[in-house]
């Protein structure tokens, strides 16, 4: 396949846990994976502290911005050949009929946005909903996409989003 694989994270507000996805797979997939994200009730707004961790981890943020799921159903969008949901919320709504059939599962992430406490505290629940996406990412673009059947890479998929083993 020359084309990109393309991709899209969903939650609720799409603006936290899916603008940090987005961003991650186009830098780790970049040329293999070309990501998108959305949300079913979008905020309107990428949180300040998202943009700010992405920022700070060198991560291009021109094209973050909050939008709603439906532009990706709309005629004319791009064909998602997968569509991860990233919060609770977003994995129990009726999502749009995507165009292509795309391969789904859910990777959910607690919402770093819904942390009260101190802004370190705060900093510190973006940080970690940012190295839970990463490593589940990274996974994700291991995976062998041209040689593994439909079956197999929907039960990867399946596995990714369940919680990874603790490392050591």
């Amino acid at each position: 396949m020359n084309d990109p694989y393309n991709v899209l994270f969903l939650c609720t507000g799409n603006s936290a846990r899916s603008i940090l996805a987005e961003a991650i797979l186009n830098r780790v997939g970049a040329g293999k994976f070309r990501a998108y994200s959305a949300g079913s009730q979008p905020k309107g707004e990428v949180h300040p502290y998202a943009l700010q961790l992405l920022k700070t981890l060198n991560h291009d943020t021109s094209l973050a911005r909050s939008k709603d799921w439906q532009e990706f159903a709309a005629p004319g969008a791009p064909e998602m050949n997968f569509v991860f949901t990233v919060c609770d919320n977003a994995a129990n709504e009726a999502c749009p009929v995507w165009p292509g059939q795309p391969m789904t599962a859910h990777w959910g992430v607690p919402d770093p946005a819904a942390v009260d406490g101190t802004d370190a505290e705060k900093h510190l629940a973006f940080a970690e909903a940012y190295r839970m996406l990463n490593n589940r990412i990274s996974i994700f673009v291991s995976l062998p996409m041209n040689t593994i059947d439909k079956l197999a890479l929907q039960k990867r998929l399946d596995e990714i989003g369940r919680d990874l083993p603790k490392a050591g």
